[in-house]
């Protein structure tokens, strides 16, 4: 039962993205139980344009590495000239590590 409704609510959310990402690139995130990953995906031409993840930005809490990689990937994306991305969080909720992720890498520079 709990399978089904964590398949319902990534559908849900993957939807909604798909329908604002089309002239944005996509903003994916990727939460296990120790690590937190997130790359900037261009769906037009299939290719990841900026990646960070948790496996190298070690600091303090869960939260406070999840708000690390969001601002380095926020770094990443400026500097190859993204500004504007759709927020993809999968089948996961906004909240804690995810949103963590997403307010540091609004305040590193990405508008979504």
């Amino acid at each position: 039962m709990a399978a089904q409704t964590t398949i319902r609510r990534k559908l849900r959310a993957r939807r909604k993205v798909r329908v604002a990402a089309g002239e944005r690139p996509r903003l994916s995130v990727f939460r296990s139980s120790k690590h937190i990953y997130a790359q900037i995906i261009d769906d037009a031409s299939g290719t990841t344009l900026a990646s960070a993840n948790s496996s190298v930005l070690k600091t303090g809490t869960k939260t406070d590495t999840a708000a690390a990689v969001g601002k380095a990937l926020a770094e990443a994306a400026t500097a190859k000239g993204v500004k504007q991305v759709v927020f993809d969080r999968g089948q996961y909720r906004y909240h804690g590590r995810v949103k963590a992720l997403a307010d540091a890498a609004r305040e590193g520079g990405l508008d979504f």
